[in-house]
């Protein structure tokens, strides 16, 4: 995790441009089919310049100051293409981005882009949920010979579920933010009320179960 003036400063930018949308009372369905009374799209934040500049720069700093050596930035189809070839940009290293599931036609690639055996990577993603998707790509990657440093995600809800398929895989999971600091931030500034507050924190303890 990071410093807890960055996860606060990312918050409000993901709730001021409501590129996190929080609906205690109107829960939203996932394409899951899980009830939630919080939404996600950090694609929001590349229409907005001093956010998409600030999530740039914490990512490079983190990469910088952490993974000195990494020689690859891979960015997670569709929601981190764009900050990844940003933050790749930014420090001057080869970019490559990883779909969901290979193409069906052409070369049917999953990994677009150039990448080579041994290659130290960190991947760039947007949102972590379950971690599913995220660690598609992170085993996409592999496949590939690739050495994953480490994934850096803008957020995560901090599912249990998500940190056990972490661990499973082997993989390191960084978030510039997460929930509990977007929440109490919420709280703190009167986004949500006291006892929204209360629904929203009993709404991760079971996604999957909640609201049905």
């Amino acid at each position: 995790m990071e410093n807890q003036d960055t996860e606060r400063q990312v918050a409000k930018y993901l709730l001021d441009i409501k590129a996190v949308e929080l609906q205690p009372e109107k829960p939203f369905t996932w394409a899951s089919g899980w009830k939630s009374p919080i939404y996600t799209d950090n694609r929001k934040t590349l229409s907005y310049p001093e956010a998409r500049t600030f999530l740039k720069n914490c990512f490079a700093e983190t990469i910088r100051r952490d993974y000195p050596d990494v020689e690859l930035i891979a960015g997670v189809a569709t929601g981190a293409i764009a900050i990844g070839a940003l933050v790749a940009d930014l420090l001057g290293l080869p970019f490559v981005y990883v779909r969901s599931a290979s193409k069906g036609h052409g070369l049917e690639n999953q990994v677009e882009g150039v990448c080579h055996e041994g290659q130290k990577v960190v991947v760039i993603e947007d949102l972590v949920s379950t971690g599913m998707s995220s660690l598609k790509a992170v085993t996409a990657l592999r496949e590939k010979g690739c050495e994953i440093m480490s994934m850096i995600a803008i957020f995560t809800y901090g599912f249990p579920v998500a940190d056990e398929a972490f661990k499973q895989a082997g993989c390191t999971l960084r978030t510039l933010s997460n929930y509990n600091a977007l929440i109490s931030l919420a709280k703190e500034t009167g986004y949500v009320k006291e006892d929204q507050t209360e629904t929203l924190l009993e709404w991760r303890k079971s996604p999957e179960t909640w609201g049905v």
